[in-house]
């Protein structure tokens, strides 16, 4: 199975990480809201979506499905990370990205390996550019400050491909197949 960490457990990153979990992947999605992850693995779902109740518990029971508030935990687990959080209308009408780009940051201050990042939440044109770029100041951030720009920037060049991968380029997650017939075909 592929291991999946979803941030954000609202309708978009509870339903498809439940999905996901349905299919046989195993799924870690990770909320910054304690009582809502508290409530999630107590078994207590809260939206509503016609058999997502039941859907949750079967696979929280299979052990397919599990909640944290832990980002590092989470980003440990996941081959692919979905971002999967709230873009509310800002004052102009336009997308709140700051959910979306915190999420982001979390992932540059934790990512220890090679993942490919998939920014599922509603968003305009150009996010993943921008997306990346705060995945890679972190990291930078991180490098300094530690010494060892090598080992922590070296998750760079699948998350830059993970962007512009097409169907027919080989897969971001270095195993020389195509990415229809790899990774993709697992998500």
């Amino acid at each position: 199975p592929m291991h999946v960490t979803i941030f954000g457990t609202g309708y978009v990153g509870l339903v498809t990480g439940t999905c996901l979990a349905e299919v046989g992947n195993d799924v870690v999605c990770v909320d910054i809201d304690a009582d809502k992850v508290a409530r999630l693995n107590r078994g207590e779902v809260p939206i509503f979506e016609p058999g997502l109740e039941d859907l949750v518990a079967a696979n929280r029971a299979a052990g397919r499905l599990r909640f944290t508030t832990d980002a590092k935990a989470a980003m440990a687990h996941g081959q692919v990370v979905f971002i999967a959080v709230g873009t509310p209308p800002d004052e102009d009408g336009s997308a709140d990205l700051s959910h979306v780009l915190g999420v982001a940051a979390s992932i540059g201050r934790t990512l220890e390996r090679h993942v490919v990042v998939v920014n599922k939440s509603t968003v305009p044109v150009g996010t993943a550019d921008r997306v990346r770029g705060v995945i890679e100041a972190e990291l930078a951030r991180l490098a300094a400050r530690h010494g060892d720009p090598q080992r922590l920037l070296a998750p760079l060049p699948p998350v830059r491909a993970a962007v512009k991968v097409g169907r027919n380029d080989p897969c971001p997650c270095g195993s020389g197949r195509k990415y229809k017939h790899c990774c993709l075909d697992k998500v």
